[in-house]
């Protein structure tokens, strides 16, 4: 994600809290320019310790989003802070779309899941998208900040549970609760899995478009690189070009990081999955199924 971003020309200071002391270590080694990041111990506050222990590891980093979001806006005394999900890949610069947010004059900005239809999880997973979110550090900002960061700590879980789920579920009444709330509609930001069948997928002039729209960055929710070099894109239903133009260049990007990684941090060995031999049955049934269905994914190469 900072190579794409570094890419597209964006001028932009990369915050990241690393939740793991190695990510911590190699990310001080690189030294990379436009990043700082930060430790745990310096973020953790005794509020998120005192829910730490009853929350999965995922669920964890979940209650801690919006509090990642407070505590970069007021450690490093920001205007506006834009949250970004670390599986995001840029193509052009997101000031393309903070441009669309600040002639908006709105304090929040989220962005809606747009789902394809056969892959809609609204009444689960939620309308908008805890992907890419901008606050102001004003009134009307702040406050929508706090009641989630409140919202969090009391209830934070993977699963669906009196209209719950995670940490983005909360937001799907925001353009009601509170004021100033700007939902993005532009089709470039937020082309993920769970939307790209709806959308003209094209490449001119080097530039990729959907419905002749520039994509400013795609999701890549689900994808998961295993230990025996297979590549899973998830179980979407995913047509030849959108494998070609986004899936390969980003598996090629990732092997890119890794070397890079590697190169200055020699015993570093993240980012690819083991298989579970228990579960090779429920594998199987799982591919079977996602086969029948035109969405079987798994690449040994890309």
């Amino acid at each position: 994600m900072y190579r794409s971003l570094k890419t597209t020309g964006e001028d932009f200071t990369l915050y990241v809290v690393c939740f793991d002391e190695l990510t911590y270590q190699v990310l001080v080694k690189l030294a990379l320019p436009g990043l700082k990041a930060i430790p745990l111990e310096a973020f953790e506050s005794p509020q998120l310790l005192a829910v730490k222990g009853q929350r999965t590891a995922g669920e964890y980093c979940w209650t801690c989003t919006s509090h990642v979001i407070q505590f970069v806006l007021n450690n490093y005394r920001l205007s506006e802070v834009t949250y970004l999900d670390a599986d995001l890949f840029f193509y052009e610069k997101p000031s393309v779309l903070l441009e669309k947010f600040a002639q908006s004059d709105a304090s929040v900005m989220i962005t809606p899941h747009r789902y394809t239809p056969r892959y809609d999880k609204s009444s689960t997973c939620g309308i908008y998208c805890v992907q890419f979110m901008t606050f102001k550090a004003n009134a009307c900002g702040l406050a929508a900040l706090q009641w989630w960061q409140d919202r969090c700590i009391e209830w934070c879980y993977a699963r669906f549970e009196d209209g719950k789920f995670g940490d983005q579920k909360y937001l799907d009444d925001w353009p009601e609760r509170f004021p100033g709330i700007y939902v993005l509609e532009y089709i470039g930001g937020g082309v993920a899995p769970w939307n790209i069948q709806q959308y003209l997928l094209a490449q001119r002039n080097g530039k990729l478009l959907v419905n002749g729209l520039p994509l400013v960055f795609y999701h890549f929710h689900a994808y998961t690189h295993y230990t025996d070099q297979t590549h899973n894109l998830g179980p979407y239903r995913l047509d030849r070009d959108v494998v070609n133009l986004i899936y390969r260049p980003y598996v090629e990007a990732l092997a890119d990081a890794l070397q890079e990684i590697v190169s200055a941090f020699p015993t570093f060995n993240r980012g690819q999955k083991q298989k579970d031999p228990v579960k090779s049955w429920k594998l199987w049934l799982w591919r079977m199924a996602c086969h029948l269905r035109g969405e079987l994914n798994d690449y040994k190469s890309l």
